[in-house]
């Protein structure tokens, strides 16, 4: 079994779709998606919370690679990271919000906790 979801694309656009929907939770603080995609976004936005939580040089290079806008880095360190100093993990909250009109896929609300 595979670490990750294939999410029906070729790598190249999964990842894009990725890190556009981390900058975007990073940025609103809240997203609506697929229940899939919500999981796959969680590992990584968790993941970005958690090197902004070290705020040292390395730590935002390596997020600014990833998230695709300086404003949200600059943002998720001087305001985002430090709200979750005192909590080990569990930064996002999903919750079901039922089928979708068109196809019928589950529908999720992410938000920063």
């Amino acid at each position: 079994m595979a670490g990750y979801r294939k999410l029906g694309r070729p790598t190249d656009q999964r990842k894009s779709m990725l890190r556009n929907l981390v900058t975007s939770l990073l940025k609103h603080g809240k997203i609506e998606t697929t229940v899939t995609r919500a999981k796959e976004t969680r590992k990584l936005a968790e993941k970005m919370i958690t090197l902004a939580k070290r705020g040292d040089l390395d730590a935002r290079r390596q997020v600014l690679s990833f998230v695709t806008e300086k404003e949200v880095v600059n943002n998720l360190f001087s305001d985002i990271a430090p709200k979750y100093v005192d909590r080990n993990g569990g930064y996002t909250r999903m919750y079901k919000m039922g089928p979708r009109r068109g196809d019928a896929a589950e529908v999720v609300i992410l938000e920063l906790v």
